[in-house]
């Protein structure tokens, strides 16, 4: 998706899209969340969805990272900025404001070490490679302005970050590079209990080739991945909910474990 094409469309487009921005960003910050948006104000394309991102976005702040994941090995992956809200980690404690969901995902991320600004070659997977700082085992929080993102309008649930609530990062491992992830899976304990035994990502076991789609097809948006950004490749866990107080452990056998507390 090339950013400036959004840039072309309609003001009446853009003022419903502004619109649509402003109502998600209160349902978040108020904890009063809608069901969907009106039928007039929904994205009615992923460009525009993506739009509305990039709104919400310049609402929260710096960008301190990007999501991307995929359904399946074979569709085309789905992105979203990680607003520098909130960014921590493992076994920090997560405060109550702007906390509804409590959303948690067991995810694997990347940290990068070296831009890889936009150009009109395209990078090569060593290139990638060489660009990471290092992997890590990591939680994705999740928010959400929808009570039920999962019954919501799909371009909507898009167009509110894809419910990206936060971040916590575990522990660097090394060897990653030479890693199958063919043969990880992950473990998600809430209070005690595991909620989730030997997840997968359904993006399929070529992470590295997430950042490598990122940072070729999706420049032109993100203008290009930055030296200190992250990189998160989809949930091995699915969705899980926790509650005030709780403490949520995602767990790989090869790739340790991250630890969040909800206050």
């Amino acid at each position: 998706m090339d950013r400036k094409q959004l840039t072309t469309l309609p003001g009446v487009d853009k003022d419903r899209l502004h619109e649509a921005a402003e109502m998600l960003l209160e349902a978040r910050r108020s904890q009063r969340p809608i069901d969907n948006l009106p039928l007039a104000l929904r994205p009615k394309t992923l460009e525009e969805a993506y739009f509305v991102q990039d709104l919400i976005l310049q609402a929260l702040g710096k960008v301190g990272g990007w999501k991307i994941g995929a359904p399946s090995p074979e569709a085309t992956p789905l992105y979203a900025p990680m607003p520098l809200v909130t960014f921590a980690r493992s076994g920090a404690r997560i405060a109550k404001q702007f906390r509804r969901l409590r959303g948690v995902e067991a995810e694997i991320a990347f940290l990068i070490g070296k831009d890889l600004a936009p150009r009109s070659v395209p990078y090569s997977r060593q290139e990638v490679v060489d660009a990471i700082a290092s992997c890590h085992p990591a939680i994705e929080l999740l928010e959400s302005a929808l009570h039920d993102p999962d019954s919501a309008d799909r371009l909507t649930g898009i167009a509110d970050l894809q419910s990206n609530g936060g971040f916590v990062a575990g522990a660097a491992v090394e060897g990653w590079q030479d890693f199958d992830f063919a043969g990880e899976h992950a473990q998600m304990n809430v209070d005690g209990f595991v909620r989730v035994e030997n997840g997968k990502n359904s993006a399929g076991s070529d992470l590295l080739g997430l950042v490598l789609w990122l940072a070729n097809q999706a420049q032109s948006r993100t203008g290009g991945l930055l030296a200190g950004q992250w990189i998160t490749t989809g949930s091995w866990t699915g969705k899980i909910l926790a509650d005030s107080g709780s403490v949520a452990v995602a767990r790989f056998p090869h790739f340790g474990e991250v630890t969040v507390h909800f206050d």
